[in-house]
C-alpha cells in the first residue's frame, strides 16, 4: 500500500511499506534536470549532483562516504533531462540515519571552492571518458539533431566551457531557485512504517524556495542528420522517430511495439540484424518519454564498410513491420515479458522507490499492479500496428559517428 502525504510547504512524501524485506530505499527527487538549464548553465544540474557529496557544514566528503560504508549501505545519485535524484539503500534499522544524512547533504552542502576545483577536474574526466565511448555520444548527437537548440537537446554533462564558469555562488543560487518545495518528492520503500513520514516532514516540511520557475517550452521534432568523424573501429548509427509523452494513453502499446521491434533478444531487429545477417553485435531500440514529447531511438554499431547494409536492414525491418503488422505470438510474448519485468522489479526496494518517486514527480498518479496488468492486457494487435504506422513515418533524424569522412544512405 502506497501512502502519500503533502507537507505544508508543498514537498510530497510517498511511502510504501514492504514488511517482507529487511532494507529501505530512500530517494530525494527534484523535478529539475538539464532541460531546465539555460545554455550558460548547461551541466549545472549534473555538477550539483557531484557537489552534494563533497561536504556539508556537519560532514566532510570522506565522512559522508564513511557514514554509509559504516552501516553497510549504498548512496548514489543521477541526473536526467527532466529530474535529479539522490538516494540511499540501507538496512531497515538504519533508515532514519540515512534520511538525516541525505537531508544534511540537501540543505547544508557548503560548495567549498577548493572542493569545486577538484570536482571540476573529476567531471572534466567524466566528459573525456564519455567522448571515448562513441556508442554513448551518438545518442546525445541524435538529441541535438531532433531537438536542435531546445534544452532537451543539451548534453546532461554540460561542456568544459560551461563547467568552468560554475562557482559556489551560482550553485547556491540554482539550488535556491530550482530546488523549490513544489518540485521535491521524497520516496521511501521498504520495511518502514508511517512514522517515517513525520521524520521526513521534520527535515523537509518547512523550508522555502526561490522563484526560478520556468514554463516548459514544448519541443518541435526536427528531421535532420548530424555526423561526426571519429577514429573508431565501428560506425555507430542512430535513427530517431517522434514518440509519445510520458503518461500518454498509448504508452503500453508503445512499450509492446518497442519490445517487438528491438527491445529483446527475440526482437525483429536483433534477429534480423545480428542473428540472420551478422551485421552487428549491438542493435536495439528504446522509447524515451518526456513531459510533453517523446523519442523512439534505433541504434546499431557495425564496421564502416557494412554501414549501408545495416541501414538498409533496419529500413527493411521497419517496412515489413508497417506492411504486415505484428503477429499474435509476438503480441502475447511481449505482454508476458512486460508482466514478468514488472513482477521482478517489485522484489527490489530500490525499484519500488524509483517507480513511486518518478510517478509522483511527473504524473502525480500511482496505478496499482492490477491496473497496470489490465492496461497491458488491453493492448491489441490493431493498437500496436496503428501506432507503428504513425511513429515510423518518413520523418526521422539520423546521427552517426564513423571513421569515414561521409556516408550517403
Amino acid at each position: 500500500m502506497i501512502k502519500k502525504y503533502t507537507c505544508q510547504n508543498g514537498v510530497r512524501i510517498v511511502l510504501e511499506n514492504i514488511p517482507t524485506v529487511r532494507s529501505a530505499a530512500i530517494g530525494v527527487w527534484i523535478k529539475t534536470g538539464s532541460r531546465n538549464e539555460t545554455p550558460e548553465l548547461n551541466g549545472i544540474s549534473h555538477f550539483l549532483e557531484h557537489m552534494f557529496f563533497k561536504g556539508t557544514a556537519n560532514r566532510n566528503a570522506r565522512e559522508i562516504a564513511e557514514s554509509f560504508d559504516s552501516i553497510g549501505g549504498q548512496v548514489n545519485a543521477f541526473t536526467s533531462k527532466e529530474y535529479t535524484c539522490y538516494y540511499a539503500k540501507v538496512l531497515d534499522n538504519h533508515a532514519s540515519y540515512a534520511l538525516e544524512i541525505l537531508s544534511d547533504m540537501f540543505f547544508n552542502s557548503t560548495f567549498d571552492e577548493e572542493e569545486l576545483k577538484k570536482e571540476k577536474n573529476v567531471v572534466y574526466e567524466e566528459i573525456k571518458m564519455y567522448e571515448d565511448t562513441p556508442d554513448d555520444i551518438v545518442h546525445d548527437l541524435l538529441s541535438q539533431a531532433v531537438y536542435e537548440s531546445h534544452p532537451l537537446g543539451y548534453p546532461i554533462l554540460g561542456t568544459e566551457e560551461t563547467l568552468e564558469t560554475f562557482n559556489s555562488e551560482s550553485l547556491k543560487k540554482y539550488v535556491h531557485d530550482m530546488y523549490t518545495p513544489d518540485k521535491v518528492v521524497i520516496s521511501i520503500a521498504g520495511n518502514v512504517d508511517e512514522s517515517m513520514i513525520k521524520e521526513v516532514e521534520s527535515y523537509f516540511g518547512s523550508y522555502k524556495g526561490g522563484n526560478g520557475h520556468t514554463d516548459l517550452m514544448k519541443p518541435r521534432f526536427h528531421e535532420k542528420r548530424l555526423s561526426r568523424k571519429k577514429e573508431t573501429e565501428q560506425a555507430h548509427l542512430c535513427l530517431g522517430f517522434e514518440g509519445l509523452q510520458i503518461g500518454h494513453n498509448d504508452v503500453y502499446s508503445m512499450i509492446v511495439l518497442n519490445n517487438i521491434l528491438g527491445g529483446s533478444m527475440s526482437s525483429r531487429l536483433f534477429q534480423e540484424v545480428r542473428e540472420q545477417r551478422g551485421l552487428a553485435y549491438s542493435v536495439y531500440s528504446y522509447h524515451s518519454g518526456y513531459q510533453d514529447s517523446g523519442l523512439v531511438t534505433i541504434y546499431g554499431g557495425t564496421g564502416a564498410g557494412q554501414l549501408n547494409s545495416l541501414y538498409e536492414t533496419i529500413q527493411e525491418t521497419l517496412a515489413t513491420l508497417k506492411r504486415e503488422g505484428i503477429t499474435e505470438k509476438e503480441l502475447r510474448n511481449s505482454k508476458e515479458q512486460l508482466k514478468g519485468s514488472l513482477m521482478l522489479s517489485l522484489e527490489s526496494t530500490n525499484s519500488r522507490m524509483s517507480r513511486n518517486g518518478k510517478n509522483e514527480l511527473l504524473l502525480e498518479n500511482h496505478k496499482s499492479l492490477d491496473e497496470i496488468v489490465e492496461m497491458i492486457d488491453e493492448v491489441t494487435e490493431d493498437s500496436v500496428n496503428t501506432l507503428g504506422n504513425q511513429v515510423f513515418s518518413d520523418q526521422y533524424s539520423i546521427s552517426l559517428i564513423s571513421p569515414l569522412d561521409d556516408w550517403k544512405e
